[in-house]
Order: C-alpha cells, then structure tokens, then sequence
C-alpha cells in the first residue's frame, strides 16, 4: 500500500450518460461521465478502443476533451486513445506513440502529428502518450516518478514485478519470446541452441550443418518461420544477452562484447543502435542495478 501522501483518487469517466461500460464481456460502473460538471481532474488518460475509428464521429466527447484540457494539469492517451485526442485537435505539432499496429494510421489521419512508432511513451510539454495497454503501466510508473520522486516509482515496479524503464521500444522484441511462438520444431530447437551459445561461432554453415539444413533452404524456413533472417535473430540474441551483462556488472565493454558473441567492441556498438538505440555505456548508465 502507498503511503496515504502518495495515494491517487482514480476515476474512470464514460463519455455519455450512461455509467456502466461493457468491455470484453466484462461490465464496470463509471464514476461519472463527460455531463457531469463538477469534475475536478488533475491527469487526464484517454484509454484505448477498438472503437478509435469513430472518434471524429463522437463530437460532443470531442468538445468536451477541447475544453477540459484547458483546465487539468498534464493530458495523454493509452493505446488507441491517442485518435480522440487527434480528433481534438490536442496532437497538432507534438511528437506522440500509439500501438505498433496503428502509428500509420494515426501518422496518415493527423499529418500535422510526428508520430514515433516505435516508443513506450512519449511525454511532449503536458501531453503523454504511451504504445499498447501494457504500456500504460510503463506510463504510470514515469508519472509516479514525475510527482513522487525515483524511489517510490521503484519501489512499485517492483511490487509489480515489471521494469522501471523498459528498454528498447516497441519493435524490439527478446529473442527469448520470439523463440516461444515459433511452429517449426528444427527452427524452435535452435533458436533455444542459439540462446544457450551466443558466444560460440554462429555463422549460417554451422547453423545449417546443427539441424541437418543446407545453408539456402534454412534461410527460407527461418525467414518464413519467424519474419527474419537468422543472422537478425543471432544478433539480438547476443544484444539481450550483452543487456544482462550490462545490468548485472562493471566489466569492461570488451569482455562483454566478447562474451556474448561480438568480435570487439565496435561491433557490439553498432549492435546496439541498431537494436536499442543507445550505446552499451549509455544502456548501462540507464539500467545498472
């Protein structure tokens, strides 16, 4: 439990009369809704919805997000949410995220927007915007943080079980997960053999000779399998194992290259702007334990 400084009145807000909301089968009773006018808000999160499409339809909850945001602190959006925000008009010459699935969407509908696909959140002036629903956990942790200092956030996270600060965006996807959804048997076993020997030579020959494949007929099936080719899904494994080492100790930036697969440190470098967008110093800096 927080202490009683710390703790929020959350509510949630339907945007008709109407107090209770269905989703996914499920039934939950609004606080209030836009009609109401005695209304204090000092954080004003519009959440996603399969329903973005219609945003530009639902004029009066339009008007009513123009107008209210006036009035509140600091205003954002989970997921999809960001649409009813662009429908207002609040987007216009700000940087903002949405789901993956989406950002074309929303870069094509609000052009006047800058919209960076690839981020957990974005804070822009009084605005906040953050990627999927998981997401917004990311996202209420950083307005912890903001209002209550590092401490507090942290320990929540880890009350959570989640990280205070994920790296990498929302394309940047472990190895360790992308070797769990694959259907291929051969493929799967060395995805997981790749993970346990990241250090070891893992060029396409020795790849092909481990599971019985010629090197061409394992970059089609690998390809097809997973959406990259194994030379991709070699090189983030090493990244996110070269990211432990980073967490969890101070050794030199050659030994860790060296460790985890990469010939020197260059290497590793240039690894990870590709992959993460920081350097292993910066990445250290941000999330040494």
């Amino acid at each position: 439990m927080l202490e009683e400084e710390h703790q929020y009145s959350i509510k949630l807000i339907s945007v008709d009369e109407r107090r209770t909301i269905d989703i996914c089968g499920m039934t939950i009773v609004a606080d209030g809704s836009i009609s109401d006018s005695d209304l204090v808000i000092d954080t004003l999160l519009i959440t996603g919805t399969p329903d973005y499409i219609k945003a530009l339809e639902m004029q009066a909850f339009i008007q009513w997000l123009k107008i209210r945001v006036q009035d509140v602190r600091r205003y954002g959006s989970v997921c999809t949410g960001a649409f009813f925000l662009g429908a207002a008009g609040l987007i216009d010459g700000r940087q903002v995220t949405t789901h993956w699935q989406q950002a074309e969407e929303l870069a094509e509908r609000f052009p006047k927007t800058e919209v960076i696909a690839d981020s957990i959140y974005i804070q822009d002036g009084p605005l906040y915007t953050s990627a999927g629903a998981t997401a917004g956990i990311d996202l209420a942790l950083k307005l912890i943080e903001d209002d209550h200092g590092r401490n507090l956030s942290i320990q929540i996270a880890r009350k959570l079980l989640v990280f205070l600060r994920r790296p990498g965006g929302q394309s940047q996807f472990s190895a360790h997960l992308a070797a769990q959804i694959v259907t291929e048997d051969r493929i799967q076993e060395l995805q997981h053999w790749i993970l346990d020997h990241v250090y070891e030579d893992l060029t396409l020959n020795v790849l092909g000779n481990r599971i019985g494949m010629s090197v061409r007929n394992l970059s089609r099936v690998f390809l097809k399998e997973t959406g990259e080719t194994p030379a991709d899904f070699v090189e983030q494994a090493r990244v996110d194992d070269a990211r432990r080492l980073l967490e969890e100790n101070d050794s030199p930036l050659q030994r860790i290259a060296s460790h985890s697969g990469f010939s020197n440190p260059d290497i590793i470098r240039r690894a990870f702007m590709r992959r993460i967008h920081i350097s292993p110093n910066e990445y250290r800096k941000r999330f040494r334990a």
